[in-house]
């Protein structure tokens, strides 16, 4: 998709603006560049929008670097999805494309070379008054050996809203790969009127390991020490983790139900754990709702989604709601 003619767009960079005209929303700008792709289906429902976020080739490797910026206009409703979970292929030596002409610089700077091996996202978005986005993207899967940060910024007006869907799996289970990726990092930040509401950081390192646990075990015994800790060791028997953040008035009747469905959790001890955990925090003085739910089985957690959100339908539409969890 590309922009108003003779206009240069940057590598891997998008740019998402729409606004409500009548009972239509209309893109006044849907722009992006490899390996960044945008594209916008037909939508019957009256003031809704969606646009599909994804990259050429079906994944992302070392060195993509991708940058979107998007900005809901007044009493819009966008919803941001992806066509399947968005694969982050193995860290890999040499010069991509989509970093070779990202600065105009021909000479490497101090570190450039290792900055090539990570692949990065970036989102800065601004929701206007009364409009609402809807982040429900497949999950983040990490392939073995790659290297992923991503860093994405709402600025929400006062009476915008937000419902914002970040998780990411253990990696190719059907490959025997189980949290073997080198790092995953994701930053969430949430402002209202310029004001941080909520920041949710995950820093998966695999290069890292439970060192407290380590020093108490030479402590105890100094003759011995323990194996350091993997990812796998501290995150099983789980392969899928997830964090969903609810805020303003288009996410109530959902909030009320959750609070709902969380007032009849009973917390007790058991001798294994279950195959599905979640728990509910109020952010904002009760404004806004954070979920964190952890899975055995991808499927599983995705499922869960599908059923407590479902009220969204009554808000976006049922076909476009459907659209989220296929």
């Amino acid at each position: 998709m590309s922009s108003t003619t003779g206009e240069s767009i940057p590598v891997g960079t998008g740019h998402i603006t729409c606004d409500l005209h009548s009972s239509t929303v209309v893109f006044s700008k849907l722009s992006s560049s490899y390996p960044l792709k945008l594209l916008s289906p037909r939508v019957a429902e009256h003031g809704v929008a969606i646009v599909y976020v994804m990259s050429y080739g079906g994944g992302l490797v070392g060195g993509d670097c991708m940058q979107l910026v998007v900005e809901v206009g007044k009493e819009c409703k966008l919803l941001l999805l992806s066509q399947g979970s968005t694969k982050v292929f193995k860290t890999r030596a040499g010069n991509r494309a989509s970093t070779r002409f990202r600065t105009s610089s021909s000479q490497p700077t101090p570190g450039s070379l290792s900055l090539q091996a990570v692949t990065t996202q970036s989102m800065e978005v601004t929701i206007a008054p009364d409009s609402a986005l809807f982040l429900l993207p497949d999950p983040v899967t990490c392939f073995r050996s790659a290297s992923y940060t991503q860093v994405q910024t709402f600025h929400l007006a006062r009476s915008a809203s937000i419902v914002l869907l970040d998780w990411v799996t253990s990696g190719r289970r059907s490959m025997d790969e189980d949290w073997d990726f080198l790092r995953y990092y994701s930053v969430n930040e949430v402002f209202v009127e310029g004001r941080r509401v909520a920041r949710d950081v995950s820093l998966l390192d695999n290069s890292s390991y439970d060192t407290q646990t380590a020093s108490e075990s030479c402590l105890s015994n100094p003759t011995t020490r323990s194996p350091p800790r993997t990812l796998k060791d501290r995150l099983a028997p789980y392969s899928c983790y997830a964090m969903l953040l609810l805020y303003g008035p288009q996410t109530h009747g959902v909030v009320t139900d959750l609070q709902a469905k969380y007032s009849t959790i009973s917390i007790f001890k058991r001798a294994t754990p279950e195959r599905f955990l979640w728990s509910l925090t109020p952010v904002d003085d009760g404004k806004g709702t954070v979920i964190r739910a952890a899975g055995v089985d991808t499927e599983d957690v995705k499922n869960w989604f599908k059923e407590v959100l479902r009220g969204l339908e009554a808000v976006v539409g049922i076909n476009e709601y459907r659209k989220a969890f296929l």
